[in-house]
This record gives C-alpha cells, structure tokens and sequence, in this order.
C-alpha cells in the first residue's frame, strides 16, 4: 500500500533533531564475499558525542547543506562534503523520494553542528543522515515511526538505522542486520579523536592483505559475535567487558598509523582498564569504571600529550527531535 501523502501545510520555520556517533565494542571481520563486502559481528553502541542537523525548508525544491560554526574544533570544514555526496543530503532526499513530495517544492536546508571526528569511525556521517531524516520527518509532517525510518535509512549505510535506534546492538551481515540489546548499565569511555582520518576501504584493504600474507589469521567461516562480550555489557561488569574487546582491524589501521599503537600504550598506563581503536579509526577509546574515572582519565592523556581526550558514556538514546 502506497504511503499518502502529507500535508503541504507547515507547522515549523525549522526543525532540529540530534543522533549519537558510535563505537564498536567488538568488530570481528570475515573473508570478503562474492560481492566484494566483508561479513561483519559488530557489538555498537551509541555514545554521547552527538551529531545535530537543523533542517529549514526552501520553497526552490534545492536540499543544500551547510556546517555550523558552532561544530567542534577538531573538525575541518574543508572535509565535509557540501553537495549532494553529503549524507545527510542523501538522506533528505531519500525521504522526499519517499513520501511522493514534489520535488519542485519541498527543498530543505541542513545545518549540520558536528561534535563526531570525520573519517573516525565512529559514524559521524551517519548520524547526520539519521538526524537529518528525523528533522524532515518532523518538518515535512510524515507520521513515520522510529522503524520506518530505520528502513528507510538502510540503503544509505550500515551505521545509519543504528543511529536511527540508538542504544546497543549486535551487526550482523556487513552490519545492517541489527538486533538490539537490554544494555541499561553505563558503560565509560574516553575518547581520543584523530586529527586525520582513515579511509575504510584502505584499512579493509590492508586487513585483506596481511592475512593473504600470513601476517593475521583468516577466519575459518562467518564472523560471530562473543556471547560472553554481550553478557559482560547487559551486566555492567567494565573489567569483564574490557577483557573481551576485541577489533580485527585495530592491527591494519595502526600499521597504518602507527601513532595509534604510542596512543595505546600511553592510555594503559594511566590507568585505563583497556583500549582499542574504534572501527576503522583512527579514533581510540579507552575503557573506564566510572564517570569520574573517565574524567580524570582524559585529563591525565590530555596533561601528557596535548591532544583532544574526550570522556563519553553510553548507550544513548537515538536519533530525536529537539
């Protein structure tokens, strides 16, 4: 059954919604399929590090995007795509393709207020996309649930429906088969954001290569996720869970920044329970036991070493409307 169309009457000069970036906890990574993806066992949860995208219509049917001023410093705004490649504007007109809107009319302006590194990650861009779908939602009137729009937003990427859903999930396929997870108990992390990115292609790539190489081992079937890791996270138990980190492609991405292995150690031995690169990085967490002890974790990387150390939790609700 087709979806009606809503209403052409505008209730908001804008809207303003807000997603949360994300870590993986665990990342274990298969051999590449007949289609060229990986098969992936990822555990994400959302963080408190949030994306905001504020979508104001244009009557010219135009979806543009712009990056406020207000974004955090560690991000560069040479970057961040300010055309149709930005997925936030892929997401837009996405749900405008969606609901029959004319496209003649119903144009939007996106806002975009980063806090997420770039190329971290750590789903910065993903979380623009689930942002942005929620605020034209909201602006256009569209009457969707948070699971449509979840659906809606799978084509665009893996990381976009979870930070639709937020919270804590197990990814299965190459991420987008998502089951989420009864995480009520707080997990602590810090951050260290890079101030370049990686590309994720390139990690895969390299990950692909060193075991062709010998260099790592080739998983024998399709990757799973340790249930031992999911128990240890629905529990609360941090020094369980800083046990069974884990990230197949934590060695290809610091063999191509090797700083990230100094920034591993560092963070070790100041105290922190365990680390690991998020994703692809080059983002580093650190696990903690508390919120105070992320504090004071970060201050101590940042006394030491001069860059960014920023103390989150999670999981965090999802996309929302301000």
């Amino acid at each position: 059954m087709s979806q009606p169309a809503p209403s052409t009457t505008r209730l908001f000069s804008h809207v303003t919604a807000q997603a949360p970036g994300k870590v993986n906890l665990s990342l274990r990574v298969g051999t590449p399929r007949a289609d060229g993806y990986h098969p992936v066992a990822s555990v994400y949860l959302a963080v408190s590090l949030l994306e905001e995208v504020t979508a104001t219509p244009r009557q010219d049917g135009e979806v543009t995007v712009s990056l406020s001023e207000h974004s955090s410093a560690f991000v560069d705004p040479a970057v961040i795509p300010a055309d149709s490649s930005n997925l936030a504007v892929r997401a837009a007109l996405r749900l405008r393709e969606h609901l029959g809107l004319d496209p003649q009319t119903h144009g939007v302006h996106l806002e975009i207020t980063k806090q997420v590194p770039v190329a971290g990650g750590m789903g910065g861009g993903s979380a623009d996309a689930a942002a942005a779908l929620l605020a034209c939602a909201s602006l256009w009137e569209a009457g969707l649930s948070r699971q449509a729009l979840a659906e809606i937003a799978a084509p665009l990427g893996a990381d976009v429906p979870f930070a639709v859903m937020g919270g804590a999930a197990v990814g299965l396929g190459v991420g987008d088969e998502l089951t989420p997870l009864l995480a009520r108990h707080p997990v602590y992390l810090v951050l260290i954001p890079a101030t370049t990115g990686l590309s994720t292609p390139e990690v895969y790539a390299l990950l692909d290569r060193l075991r062709d190489e010998g260099a790592l081992p080739v998983p024998e079937r399709d990757p799973e996720v340790d249930r031992e890791l999911v128990q240890a996270l629905t529990t609360g138990n941090a020094e369980e869970l800083a046990l069974l980190v884990a990230n197949d492609l934590q060695v290809p991405a610091a063999t191509l920044v090797p700083e990230l292995s100094e920034m591993l150690d560092l963070g070790l031995e100041e105290g922190a329970l365990s680390g690991q690169v998020s994703g692809s990085g080059p983002t580093v967490m650190f696990l903690a036991r508390s919120a105070e002890e992320s504090f004071q974790l970060a201050a101590r990387i940042e006394d030491r070493t001069g860059v960014a150390a920023v103390a989150v939790h999670g999981p965090v609700h999802g996309a929302r409307v301000l």
